[in-house]
């Protein structure tokens, strides 16, 4: 991912002086809110899995289609 494509760039930088992989940090400034304190989003767990593929596939998860819900969790939180 380029960084001309980070929506948060200040974050992204952050994260990866963190160590934070590219990728990652990309993914984690990428997200809606992700800088946000207190958000209200409730845990993957409650999410339903079709919620839980819109969000993989919004984050660039590859092999999403094929996962079930736990993979979809995993991968959402360590990719």
């Amino acid at each position: 991912m380029e960084i001309s494509s980070i929506k948060n760039e200040a974050q992204y930088e952050a994260l990866r002086d963190k160590g934070y992989s590219k990728q990652k940090a990309a993914r984690i400034a990428n997200t809606p809110n992700a800088g946000i304190k207190g958000g209200k989003a409730k845990p993957y767990e409650e999410w339903t899995k079709t919620e839980l593929y819109k969000q993989a596939k919004h984050v660039g998860i590859k092999g999403r289609s094929k996962m079930n819900k736990k993979e979809l969790i995993y991968s959402l939180r360590n990719n």
